[in-house]
């Protein structure tokens, strides 16, 4: 098990997690070694990050420093080592026990020793800059920048100048030079999310960066080197994408050298028990209790079908949090999921005379009428983005920006085409 160390006690007295976690941890990787060591072991056996473990009637967790104690009352029950699981890793790299997930880990490891690029295509919310983060990590380049770019979030307009510099007085406003982000991810790696919203003149230029290894800034005349490392993402079929044209062939040959492809969690359920466990070790409050996961809020999380994928599980737990203040346990009455994406997929005709409930958000009633509209409109051209964009009135790069935005509320809708 790479960076951990384990005491004589707790291989005995633990053998049956010790066992268990073994499958799981040679595929995981940390930043910081850790000890694992059973609660009656003394302080001089054990390094400076260590996790204990004990038997007791009730489970729950006491967190001390980087490390703390699990108290386990079923050493077969997923609750604990998703507990271990959690606490070995969280913070530290990618957090998983879906043996689909492992295998992935277990070959970004290998290829961050690489310098070829990487293409990570999967579902909004399923952890791509967490991967991509963890193979710079991982890379010789690891002491160098990551710097990661959503190609959807800056406007087309100042994506060239962002992405490759400009020179001072280039176009009205540049008061300044500006390096751009290939030079300030010089000799480390540069992710480039959602690069399926890049203009096709910019993949032109994208390409040439990645060919040539050099970058011209917008007013310059001389190109200038950079060693950059680049990870891409996208969350659409960029070989679909091709084929319409809306993606360069030989960009997408050029980025595609060693796919990687991120399931949604639906698709990987033995991740959402520690995934689950790590989001509360993210935020629980400094000082605070940190409660237990009860078996059935566990068994809820793995029959819900997660539209919106990891975050929209982090979003659930920071719920449960919320709502089991001064419980020892978060039980499935705690655990709420947003019910907006049943609602969405089957619309209802309201009653004229209804009243809107207290509660409502004006908010949320406009982005709910608006994901129907959107809905209705790719159903009326046979799921067509394009078709679907030019019925709406707007373009179709805000079309693909108002879909990511529903799917990251947990509102689902129609991907399109």
């Amino acid at each position: 098990m790479d960076g951990i160390t384990k005491t004589q006690n707790f291989s005995k007295i633990h053998g049956t997690i010790d066992a268990r976690m073994a499958g799981i941890a040679s595929s995981l990787f940390m930043d910081r070694p850790v000890t694992l060591a059973d609660q009656g072991d003394r302080s001089s056996d054990c390094g400076g990050r260590t996790i204990r473990l004990a038997r007791g009637d009730a489970s729950g967790f006491e967190l001390s420093g980087a490390g703390g104690t699990i108290t386990y009352s079923d050493p077969i029950a997923e609750s604990s080592i998703a507990a271990l699981v959690a606490m070995t890793y969280a913070g530290e790299g990618p957090v998983a026990a879906d043996p689909a997930s492992l295998s992935i880990i277990a070959l970004a490891d290998r290829l961050a020793r690489t310098n070829i690029p990487v293409l990570i295509n999967g579902p909004t919310g399923t952890g791509k800059e967490v991967l991509s983060n963890f193979i710079h990590r991982r890379s010789p380049r690891a002491a160098k920048p990551f710097i990661a770019v959503n190609c959807a979030a800056i406007p087309e307009t100042m994506l060239e100048a962002m992405l490759f510099g400009h020179e001072k007085g280039s176009f009205t406003g540049a008061n300044a030079a500006g390096e751009g982000f290939f030079r300030a991810a010089d000799g480390g790696t540069l992710l480039l999310d959602e690069i399926a919203e890049m203009p096709l003149s910019l993949q032109a230029k994208l390409l040439r960066a990645l060919q040539e290894g050099e970058v011209v800034p917008i007013g310059a005349t001389r190109p200038i080197k950079v060693d950059v490392r680049i990870i891409a993402c996208a969350n659409r079929d960029l070989p679909h994408e091709v084929q319409e044209g809306r993606f360069r062939a030989d960009l997408y040959y050029r980025l595609n050298v060693f796919p990687i492809e991120m399931l949604a969690l639906r698709e990987r359920r033995a991740d959402i028990a520690p995934l689950a466990f790590a989001m509360l070790l993210r935020h629980v409050g400094k000082g605070e209790r940190m409660p237990w996961i009860s078996n059935a809020a566990l068994a809820a999380l793995a029959n819900y079908p997660w539209p919106g994928n990891v975050r929209e599980l982090e979003n659930v737990m920071r719920r449960a949090l919320l709502l089991s203040q001064g419980h020892a346990e978060i039980g499935i009455e705690h655990i709420v999921f947003d019910m907006t994406a049943r609602a969405v997929e089957k619309p209802v005709e309201a009653p004229v005379a209804a009243e809107p409930e207290a509660s409502a958000k004006l908010s949320k009633i406009v982005q709910i009428s608006e994901a129907r509209a959107i809905m209705e409109a790719l159903e009326s051209v046979g799921g067509h983005r394009a078709n679907a964009a030019r019925a709406l009135g707007i373009s179709e790069r805000t079309l693909r920006y108002r879909l990511a935005s529903f799917r990251d509320a947990g509102i689902a809708v129609g991907a399109g085409r």
